[in-house]
């Protein structure tokens, strides 16, 4: 490509407009202000089709290209909600709602999604129909699987489908990806721990739930050490432990929370049955009792191996391929696109965010020099897919 003319003259609008959505952020499925920005955008743009309140609040807006030939649906993907965190940059466009931020930079998704579709709208240059879908609640709330239940690709006729995350550490100019599994399944647990409070002065009296629920803990790090594959990866990670209110009362109850991330299907299953089977018998040995409650969020977000070459080339027709790390290694946080990916043949690439703040810190914010890139990639993607 790399960059043509009129994608640079869009930079400055398309910050504009990301920094707009970063000074109000919304959560989860009530993101009804940025939502309506971009349905009333796509409308703006001439978009063929524009449809809200897919999921509850998601928005697909349909673009046809110059011909229709192929036959071809493509979907494109942005994610929407923000984090409740409290903004600590400083900037002049930093959050003006409080305890909410775009700490992860869907703001700079959306914006570049919004920004491809401007583009694509204007030129028409390929031979097909490309869906841009802007999706709630991904932190967390599984929006992507509620945009999948509403029937979205069988809706739009959508054949393939595509999404991009901004990626800090990763140099501006270079993008990654990999065939196979690239983020991990995600699951939450709850250990709820009973035993016999009592008075602190007579502990052979009690059972001390905080004593077990120690052990417990402890227990846990032993799957991954000892139980798991070398060759093979998980995170087990205890992340809150709530017990007891004043101190001189052992406590009748303790609650553990906390996550496991996996990458294969066999791990997983034997993950959770060794944390419940640990839970259980440890807190029998100490006479107390324990309940896991054991949910699985999201499921490993899975490039196809067909589709992922197709993508990786058009960020090379962008950057060069020697910027484009084809096999880069998988990482442990998810991503709800997984559903996407489940139900449609497609890949998800990462786009290099610099030397800044990791996602998911109060100090994060997107990087606006990268807002080119991501609309070249999706423009490419779109136009080498389904070539005019």
């Amino acid at each position: 490509m790399p960059i043509v003319n009129r994608i640079s003259a869009l930079h400055e609008e398309v910050t504009a407009w990301r920094r707009d959505i970063h000074e109000y952020p919304e959560l989860q499925f009530d993101v009804h202000r940025t939502a309506g920005i971009v349905a009333e955008k796509l409308k703006e743009f001439g978009c063929d089709e524009i449809v809200t309140g897919i999921g509850r609040t998601g928005v697909v807006g349909i673009i046809k290209g110059r011909a229709n030939g192929s036959g071809k649906v493509i979907g494109l993907r942005a994610d929407m909600d923000a984090l409740p965190l409290t903004e600590i940059t400083g900037l002049p466009h930093a959050s003006k709602v409080p305890g909410k931020m775009h700490a992860c930079g869907h703001d700079g998704h959306t914006a570049m999604l919004l920004g491809a579709a401007k583009y694509l709208a204007e030129t028409r240059n390929f031979d097909g129909t490309v869906a841009v879908i802007f999706q709630p609640a991904e932190e967390g709330e599984k929006g992507g699987e509620a945009m999948v239940k509403d029937g979205m690709m069988e809706r739009f006729g959508i054949q393939e489908v595509y999404g991009m995350h901004n990626a800090p550490g990763l140099p501006v100019g270079q993008f990654a990806l990999r065939p196979g599994p690239l983020l991990a399944a995600v699951d939450n647990f709850r250990i709820e721990v009973e035993g016999k409070g009592g008075h602190a002065a007579k502990p052979h009296l009690s059972v001390d739930t905080i004593l077990v629920a120690s052990h417990i803990v402890a227990a846990a790090q032993s799957i991954v050490a000892r139980n798991i594959d070398p060759l093979k990866c998980a995170v087990v990670s205890i992340c809150a432990f709530n017990a007891g209110f004043t101190n001189n009362v052992i406590p009748q109850t303790a609650e553990l929370r906390g996550t496991v991330r996996t990458h294969d299907a066999s791990v997983r299953d034997f993950v959770e049955q060794r944390l419940t089977e640990l839970a259980e018998r440890t807190a029998a040995v100490f006479g107390a009792t324990a309940r896991v409650v054991y949910e699985r969020v999201v499921p490993v977000t899975v490039n196809h191996e067909i589709q992922t070459p197709f993508a990786a080339d058009a960020a090379a027709a962008v950057v060069g391929d020697a910027a484009v790390n084809r096999d880069t290694t998988p990482i442990m946080g998810g991503e709800d696109f997984a559903y996407m990916l489940e139900a449609r043949p497609g890949a998800f690439i990462f786009i290099g965010q610099g030397d800044t703040a990791n996602v998911h810190h109060p100090a994060y914010d997107f990087n606006d020099e990268i807002i080119p890139l991501g609309m070249s990639y999706w423009a490419k993607l779109v136009e080498s897919r389904m070539p005019a």
